[in-house]
């Protein structure tokens, strides 16, 4: 699937992995990756300009775009583990290894997405994923969690502002007025409309 299917009656459904943007009540960003089964806010499935965005900003993150010149936009940063899927690291042993991967991918280049947090000072969630129900769990969360909630992966040491971004691309961007990255460690899926009610305007 391509964002051009994303619509206001668009539902989460196995293949369809879209990654998405969001800012948090102090002006901070995140990339959020659904992982098929996360929702999307209706501010930004009902609205048709802020979709088509979505691929530029993804070309912009990972620096492949044409029009915007992204590697000015380099925090020189570092990635931090918070969170992690123990369906995708079953084969490591520990969290050290995992921290391990983790530093050695966000250093290795543009387009990993453990980058994205060193180069571009985002934080990034990720949905609980699986094929069924308790299949995925998250490591390091004690709450209650289910197949589409998102968990905060990974955690920026030098954070963006809606500043560091075109301002052609910040309409993709939901926004909240009341969560906080640096604390809120995991969205409810159910209530992933009422985090982010708005996109930036």
């Amino acid at each position: 699937m391509s964002y051009e299917d994303l619509n206001a009656n668009w539902r989460p459904d196995f293949g369809a992995i879209f990654y998405w943007f969001s800012m948090d009540k102090s002006g901070k960003i995140a990339v959020m990756v659904n992982n098929c089964w996360g929702d999307l806010p209706k501010a930004l499935l009902s609205n048709r300009d802020s979709i088509l965005l979505l691929g530029s900003f993804m070309d912009y993150i990972f620096e492949d775009s044409d029009k915007f010149n992204p590697s000015l936009h380099d925090k020189h940063g570092e990635t931090i583990l918070d969170l992690y899927s123990g369906l995708v690291y079953r084969a490591y042993k520990n969290r050290k290894d995992v921290e391990a991967r983790v530093a050695s991918k966000s250093k290795g280049g543009k387009h990993f997405d453990e980058s994205v947090p060193a180069r571009k000072g985002l934080f990034y969630y990720e949905v609980i994923e699986g094929s069924e129900p308790g299949e995925d769990f998250v490591v390091g969360y004690d709450g209650e969690t289910k197949m589409g909630d998102y968990f905060r992966e990974f955690i920026p040491t030098i954070c963006s502002s809606i500043e560091d971004f075109p301002k052609e691309l910040r309409p993709a961007i939901a926004v909240s007025d009341t969560v906080d990255f640096t604390k809120d460690r995991l969205f409810d899926n159910n209530k992933i409309s009422e985090y982010f009610p708005r996109m930036y305007s």
